[in-house]
């Protein structure tokens, strides 16, 4: 009996997606809610499972072709009706197996033999790879260390099979991070170069005896003064990217935030305003109850919280910033649905927590980690990305001073958050002191919010987490 894998409803507004990567090829195994394709419409990319065990013995769909909810997507059996593509995968094999049987056709006997002997040096090789790593060669002598070095250069180069981007799964993702793997550094032995959870527990594995063997030959180098600092500046070596000098075409995503942010440039007159506060005060109450924090609620206590509760309490002094136009109205919500920018593989996402109004910096802060986790690892449903009145971007999460974030149609602003930073500063009385300094950036349409309103809104702010007044009401834990 065979089953038909259909493209389910993907949220209330998704009549469509486009088969952006098959996960699996006709002919192999698959088991019950194991993704077997990836679909991307213009809410969201998901993994599609398959709702039976079986082996597929159809696909319907191309990647890159869109197709409508309901369609099927691919046939799953018993293996029956992939019996006619089984022979295909061995014959991919074949002109590989005949190259080693034309040499050991001459010798009858030593023909078996000969199998095992080809494929002796492969498990030769790997140890090869992995002796650099233990760093005995330059105990031994100098001379010796040239030779194993040689052979190491060329499986690094092995990587230009990535460069074709291979599919890393958020599990194997979170794995590697975990285990604090570079990706970059793992060569895929999946199909298509795919990185697989094994891959990563190997690079994790080797990672570990050259960590320890690094530290001996660091240890005599710490009385000296010059080579401390030299060992530092060494770290920060930039990978080059295996996407350089290649072309790859947009995914839908990509392709939906570059219309939708060319449209909101063109159909909007927008502007920003950058105000600098000094968050010393939330720095202080979160230093002193993070631990606490985290033991209660589970989750990390960071500014973030801190910025969306001022954020959601200017806006209700202030609703124009949390307006929309529709013609020659201006509609004001009686709700704050913030949306909150996650950096993704895929491009910007901005899961939405609905009515934030009156939520408890606990509560806003599990919610945060819950939706950017699930935003991460594709676990997110449309419906999640809609609805959004007023976004909030964290750009300070990688180190940029402050920007100008562009906003997205239908909200009318957008707040972005710089890094914290400590630095001098000149406060009451003219004295100096170190403190936690931040800017806030608010950009926003121009059309309906004037820079006074902007410079009102950022001021609330200014003076809600300069007073650094969060109660235990405000904090809700």
């Amino acid at each position: 009996m065979s089953t038909n894998v259909n493209l389910p409803a993907l949220g209330e507004s998704v009549t469509e997606g486009t088969v952006t990567r098959w996960l699996k090829k006709v002919g192999d195994t698959v088991a019950v809610d194991e993704p077997i394709v990836e679909v991307s419409t213009d809410k969201v990319d998901t993994e599609i499972p398959s709702p039976v065990a079986g082996v597929i013995e159809e696909i319907f769909v191309q990647e890159d072709q869109t197709i409508e909810v309901g369609a099927p997507l691919a046939r799953i059996g018993d293996g029956g009706g992939a019996a006619a593509a089984a022979p295909a995968a061995p014959v991919v094999q074949e002109p590989v197996a005949p190259a080693p049987v034309v040499e050991v056709a001459q010798p009858v006997a030593p023909a078996p033999v000969a199998e095992p002997v080809v494929q002796a040096p492969p498990v030769v090789q790997v140890p090869v790879a992995s002796e650099p790593l233990i760093i005995t060669p330059p105990v031994v002598a100098a001379a010796p260390v040239a030779a194993p070095v040689a052979p190491v250069a060329a499986p690094v180069v092995p990587s230009t099979p990535r460069f074709g981007s291979p599919y890393v799964s958020p599990i194997v993702r979170k794995l590697a991070h975990d285990r604090g793997v570079d990706l970059d550094t793992v060569v895929g032995t999946g199909i298509g170069g795919r990185i697989r959870k094994e891959d990563v527990m190997s690079a994790a594995g080797s990672a570990a005896p050259a960590v320890a063997a690094v530290a001996p030959f660091s240890a005599p180098a710490v009385p000296t003064s010059a080579p401390a600092p030299s060992a530092p500046s060494a770290a920060p070596a930039v990978a080059v990217s295996a996407l350089r000098g290649t072309q790859v075409p947009m995914s839908r995503l990509r392709k939906v935030i570059a219309e939708r942010a060319v449209q909101s440039m063109v159909s909007t007159a927008q502007l920003t305003t950058v105000v600098e506060v000094d968050v010393t005060a939330v720095s202080h109450l979160r230093d002193a109850i993070k631990a606490d924090f985290l033991a209660k609620t589970g989750n990390k206590l960071t500014f973030l919280p801190f910025f969306v509760k001022a954020a959601v309490e200017a806006l209700q002094a202030y609703p124009i910033i949390n307006s929309t136009v529709q013609g020659d109205d201006i509609v004001y919500p009686g709700f704050e649905n913030i949306s909150i920018a996650v950096d993704t593989e895929r491009g910007l996402l901005t899961p939405v927590i609905q009515n934030a109004g009156g939520k408890t910096i606990a509560t806003l802060s599990s919610e945060i980690a819950d939706l950017a986790a699930r935003t991460r690892d594709n676990k997110l449903t449309p419906d999640e990305l809609q609805g959004g009145t007023f976004t909030v971007t964290n750009t300070g999460s990688r180190g940029a001073l402050f920007d100008t974030p562009v906003v997205f149609l239908p909200q009318s602003a957008i707040l972005g958050l710089g890094v914290v930073v400590k630095r001098p500063v000149v406060i009451t009385g003219d004295s100096i002191a170190i403190r936690s300094m931040v800017y806030l950036a608010l950009s926003y349409d121009h059309r309906i919010v004037d820079g006074a309103d902007a410079a009102r809104f950022l001021g609330v702010m200014k003076s809600r987490l300069e007073a650094g007044a969060f109660t235990a009401t405000d904090l809700g834990y």
